[in-house]
């Protein structure tokens, strides 16, 4: 275990993202969501595919053995794809990528709920803050909630985006059973095959001529979605997931230099607070989940027979 590369490879992961968020985002107002996922999925394989045969797991990395949990997760996965990468073509950039951080709040639930996993006050409790953090990044943007006028298109924007959280966490919930019997080469490489597959089925509904630019930025984002996986999934292997989930949230830095730069996006008080309340109980789920796995490790010792 080498945690600051660990540490560091997630980093690279969490930047190599935002700006892949940021690049599709270029895009968003000619190309339809679903043409997107195919560039998303279809263009990271190849990098996948590379990174196997360098690391001579070819053989095991393809091995489907649950291949009904990779449909299961290939259809949600790409559900919350797709559906994040249409609100990005209506919201800035930073308040996407808070709404977004619903996702491992709302997986707590859906994991109690479906896996069976127990769930206490304090999780509950900072489930509960998580949430209420959401709302009020969400609160802008739907009139239901401040009584104002919110555009249309930006409360359309902020369903879509909160629609992709609650499917992204759905498919972190097939990714935990699927844990269990696959290795996680198979889990990226298969999701990227049923992303590039699923996708195909939106092209009836206008799929369109790309410009270059757009082409050579669409087939970019892809790659870099290969690369930005390979990355990531070096950083569990290098170091604990409890060390590295945190700097998840360092992507809000990243998207606040990029929306201000980029996209003249300049974050509201309201954005930031609600952001801040999301981080922080994310942090803590992360937290309390490190105490407990530390808590049955140390139980599981003391149950072993000493020689």
């Amino acid at each position: 275990m080498r945690p600051l590369r660990g540490i560091v490879y997630k980093l690279i992961s969490v930047l190599i993202f935002i700006v892949m968020a940021a690049m599709i985002k270029t895009t968003a107002s000619s190309v339809p969501a679903g043409q997107t996922v195919f560039f998303r999925s279809f263009f990271a394989i190849p990098v996948i595919v590379v990174w196997l045969v360098v690391r001579g797991e070819v053989a095991t990395g393809f091995r489907a053995v649950a291949p009904m949990g990779h449909v299961w997760r290939g259809l949600v996965g790409t559900l919350a794809m797709g559906l994040g990468f249409a609100g990005l073509g209506y919201l800035p950039l930073p308040e996407v990528t808070a709404i977004g951080y619903a996702t491992p709040i709302l997986t707590v639930v859906f994991a109690a709920m479906f896996l069976g996993e127990q769930v206490r006050l304090f999780r509950i409790v900072a489930v509960f803050l998580g949430l209420i953090g959401v709302m009020i990044v969400l609160s802008p943007r739907l009139s239901v909630l401040n009584g104002a006028a919110a555009g249309h298109a930006e409360a359309f924007g902020a369903i879509l985006v909160l629609g992709g959280a609650v499917f992204a966490a759905l498919a972190q919930v097939f990714v935990r059973k699927l844990v269990q019997t696959e290795k996680t080469a198979a889990i990226v490489f298969w999701f990227s095959l049923t992303g590039s597959g699923l996708s195909l089925l939106t092209l009836p509904f206008g799929w369109v001529i790309p410009s270059p630019q757009h082409l050579i930025t669409l087939i970019g984002a892809g790659l870099l979605g290969g690369v930005g996986q390979i990355f990531l999934t070096s950083s569990y292997r290098e170091a604990d997931a409890s060390l590295v989930a945190p700097f998840d949230y360092a992507s809000m830095i990243f998207a606040l230099g990029i929306g201000y730069f980029v996209f003249a996006e300049v974050p509201t008080a309201t954005m930031l607070g609600g952001a801040a309340l999301v981080i922080f109980a994310g942090i803590l789920i992360i937290w309390r989940e490190r105490k407990l796995g530390l808590e049955r490790a140390l139980q599981r010792k003391s149950m072993t027979p000493q020689g």
